[in-house]
């Protein structure tokens, strides 16, 4: 019990008789899972600018009407995958703060939360 105090870092347990032998691994994931949603959220939506940018040049530079149909639909596809990311990512997010109060539910103590939500 020593060492999972010392792994919450100060943090109140409400039952020390249960332990989770998860919660030690569910902590570091859940801190990564929060910190990595906006850099990956920026780089998605930068990646998806530049992407579309580019299939815009090449559907412009397209003379067949093949390329262009083709390049419409790549265009399309792109657009559908960027915005099928980004929906993952907010819902991901979403989904954190019911997924940490299950977590902390079965475990019966309160050793992963979310951050800022002293504020």
């Amino acid at each position: 019990m020593l060492l999972a105090k010392m792994l919450l870092d100060g943090s109140s347990t409400t039952n020390t008789t249960e332990s989770n032998p998860f919660m030690a691994a569910a902590k570091p994931i859940i801190t990564l899972i929060n910190n990595a949603t906006g850099p990956l959220l920026a780089v998605v939506v930068a990646l998806g600018a530049i992407y579309a940018i580019f299939l815009g040049v090449k559907l412009a530079k397209a003379e067949e009407p093949q390329d262009k149909m083709k390049a419409k639909g790549q265009l399309k596809n792109a657009i559908i995958g960027f915005i099928l990311i980004f929906v993952l990512i907010l819902v991901l997010n979403v989904a954190t703060g019911p997924l940490l109060d299950w977590v902390n539910t079965s475990a019966g103590t309160t050793i992963v939360t979310m951050p800022n939500a002293s504020n």
